[in-house]
């Protein structure tokens, strides 16, 4: 349940939720109205978001259980991978997605660890930029912004600010160099003292690393058993042995969508932690960023309700 909610605040909420779900009392849920609505702009716009049931199957399977943060052992309510089938083709042929893989195997995994960003890289960090900022996608959060005052009209200058909010290094561990992106954090998961998993919020790295059986997932962490088709899912996972009691990622949703999102969150607050609550499609949402200075330092979806049902 979101913060500031009364029983009697949830009862009405929960009818108008099960009635039409994109028209929640914002007033009482203090829900951002106008950051839903460009968000929303957004996730129509989002032609590469692939299909649940189509371009992908998961398979929930049971809830998981309680872990301790800084624990290790988890007991395994799924035997079967998260991910049953992904369209591998449909991925490589899409552009950013192309592009967006290609960066997930530029990064040292531990904290601690400096990170060396050789000239490959950093074009490939471009090209991933230049390939979202073709989107529609990125072309509405760029306008958005701009409107905002958050961001220059100039489309090399917005590209270079994506650039420090995403991909500039800095210190998250501050015994070595710069060892730490925004990016890295988000996408591709880190690890701290070889004993806590750092981070890793998406599930084109989630289905990778399951595939390469590096990724174990525990199962579902919701009061609700949620739903094959979701778009956003609470979940328990194990990464290179270590655990991760409770991670959220959108699945299924395009790259573009994301560093969108994240973005105009990241932007629209001055503050060190941003949570912000929105309705985006039939999902009400805590988008929480954490700001390292220019740079993002976490962003991850947080579901509260989903499909008339409270997590």
């Amino acid at each position: 349940m979101a913060r500031g909610y009364s029983g009697r605040d949830f009862a009405v909420v929960f009818l108008l939720f099960t009635v039409s779900v994109p028209h929640l009392d914002a007033a009482s849920q203090g829900v951002d109205q106008e950051l839903s609505e460009i968000l929303n702009e957004l996730w129509k716009l989002d032609v590469n978001r692939l299909k649940p049931g189509t371009d992908y199957t998961i398979s929930i399977q049971g809830k998981a259980g309680y872990v301790s943060q800084g624990s290790n052992s988890a007991r395994d309510h799924a035997h079967s991978p998260l991910f049953s089938y992904v369209n591998e083709d449909r991925l490589k042929n899409l552009k950013t997605y192309n592009h967006f893989m290609k960066l997930l195997d530029n990064y040292e995994t531990s904290t601690g660890v400096s990170e060396l960003v050789t000239p490959e890289e950093q074009a490939e960090n471009y090209r991933f930029l230049d390939s979202i900022l073709e989107t529609e996608v990125m072309k509405r959060a760029h306008r958005y912004l701009v409107s905002k005052g958050k961001s220059r009209s100039d489309m090399r200058l917005f590209k270079n600010q994506l650039y420090d909010i995403w991909f500039r290094l800095y210190h998250r561990d501050r015994s070595g160099g710069e060892d730490s992106c925004g990016f890295e954090h988000v996408f591709v998961g880190e690890t701290k003292y070889g004993t806590e998993i750092l981070g890793f919020h998406n599930w084109v790295q989630f289905y990778l690393q399951e595939k390469q059986n590096h990724l174990d997932y525990k199962g579902y962490k919701a009061r609700d058993a949620p739903s094959g088709n979701d778009h956003v899912l609470n979940v328990q996972f194990s990464w290179n042995g270590l655990v991760k009691p409770v991670g959220s990622c959108f699945i299924g949703v395009s790259p573009e969508f994301e560093v969108a999102l994240f973005t105009i969150v990241f932007l629209k607050s001055t503050e060190r932690t941003t949570h912000a609550v929105a309705n985006v499609d039939k999902y009400q949402l805590e988008l929480v960023v954490y700001r390292h200075g220019r740079s993002i330092g976490t962003s991850y979806p947080k579901l509260l309700l989903s499909n008339s049902k409270n997590v």
